[in-house]
């Protein structure tokens, strides 16, 4: 039997090759998590279309990081609004790229649109899966990720997208801002 992936992974990748230490990152239960992050985190939805409809425009990514380690890219990422640039998430994702189409694949490559989008856009037949809900300290990473100052407990996810053979296309840790508001 395989052994569970820790809660912060793939972010916690990052964090060790920067040999940085994760700040503290705990999983609650989803009737724990304080609204407005449990609409925007406890379901088995993508996160992409979750966040663009909560903040009524698109999102495209920022990335921060990224890796290819032979079939798996691994990136570090922001989820920023279109019109604003405001981040509205940050992670961590690793993906199996031998599981996506080529078309799938290259647009991943390109680094321009969230999984979400390419899942949609290139008709990936899967299933989200979270396995933990967190809460997280921000630390100076986060923090410059989000455009924050000062300490902070966010909300967050550790998810993972399926195939319909149950393969993993892709392990994500999904960090909200603080006290996500409308635009």
């Amino acid at each position: 039997m395989p052994t569970a992936l820790p809660i912060a992974y793939p972010l916690d990748d990052f964090y060790a090759q920067q040999g940085l230490v994760l700040p503290p990152i705990e999983a609650v239960e989803g009737k724990d998590v304080p609204e407005p992050y449990r609409s925007l985190l406890v379901h088995a939805d993508d996160m992409t279309p979750t966040l663009e409809k909560f903040h009524g425009d698109k999102i495209h990514i920022r990335v921060m990081r990224r890796q290819q380690r032979d079939d798996f890219y691994f990136r570090e990422v922001v989820l920023v609004v279109d019109a604003d640039e405001r981040p509205v998430e940050f992670g961590a994702i690793k993906m199996n790229l031998t599981l996506f189409s080529s078309a799938a694949r290259k647009l991943i490559l390109e680094e321009r649109e969230p999984l979400g989008h390419i899942l949609r856009d290139c008709a990936v037949a899967h299933a989200s899966r979270p396995k933990a809900y967190l809460r997280v300290e921000s630390d100076p990473l986060i923090n410059e990720a989000l455009k924050l100052t000062g300490k902070h407990t966010l909300y967050g996810r550790r998810n993972t997208h399926f195939d319909t053979q149950n393969r993993p296309l892709a392990e994500i840790v999904e960090i909200l801002p603080p006290e996500p508001a409308k635009i």
